[in-house]
């Protein structure tokens, strides 16, 4: 998948589709791991990224899948073997975005919802609090947001407008153009 991003991104590139300096990559979730793999894994050709409650630990994050969330894992067996199986994990392991956040050099903005039974509980806080340390230490800019109430998504209108505010001030801050006041 990290390697599929790269491929198309570069590849608009050269056909001329997008600018190297207009390209962000964003994602929630599934979207999110992708996000930091995408900073840490396949960094070139990317401004700056949007990882929404993001793992960045797969493999513990698919070793405690809760019983009722199985049948949402088991597309990714095929790729990784099955839960457990070793080749998952090694598999796993080489893709870990937290184990190379000393590639990141892009700025970052990471959001988490502590009520996130899908995400939080599992990915938790030391993902994105090792993913930011980092970043702080290589004076690179990051926005760590968590919200403590909200769970997988934005439910409370109040949170999603934040969220997208200052999405809309960071991807205008490396991106340019222009976005309006968070009031």
């Amino acid at each position: 998948m990290e390697q599929d991003l790269h491929y198309a991104t570069n590849w608009s590139i050269k056909e001329g589709i997008f600018d190297h300096s207009s390209i962000a990559i964003m994602g929630g979730s599934y979207g999110g791991y992708s996000t930091q793999a995408g900073l840490t894994l396949t960094p070139g050709p990317f401004v700056c990224g949007v990882d929404l409650v993001g793992p960045s630990n797969l493999t513990s994050f698919l070793e405690t899948v809760p019983p009722y969330g199985a049948s949402e894992i088991y597309p990714h067996h095929k790729g990784w073997g099955p839960q457990g199986s070793g080749r998952e994990r090694a598999s796993g392991t080489d893709r870990l975005p937290r184990n190379y956040v000393d590639r990141i050099d892009k700025p970052l903005q990471i959001a988490q919802e502590v009520n996130d039974p899908i995400t939080y509980p599992r990915a938790n806080k030391n993902g994105p609090d090792r993913v930011t340390a980092a970043m702080h230490e290589k004076k690179i800019p990051v926005i760590y947001l968590l919200y403590s109430d909200e769970g997988h998504g934005f439910a409370r209108p109040e949170n999603r407008l934040s969220y997208y505010a200052v999405i809309d001030a960071s991807l205008a801050e490396h991106l340019g153009g222009r976005c309006e006041s968070a009031g």
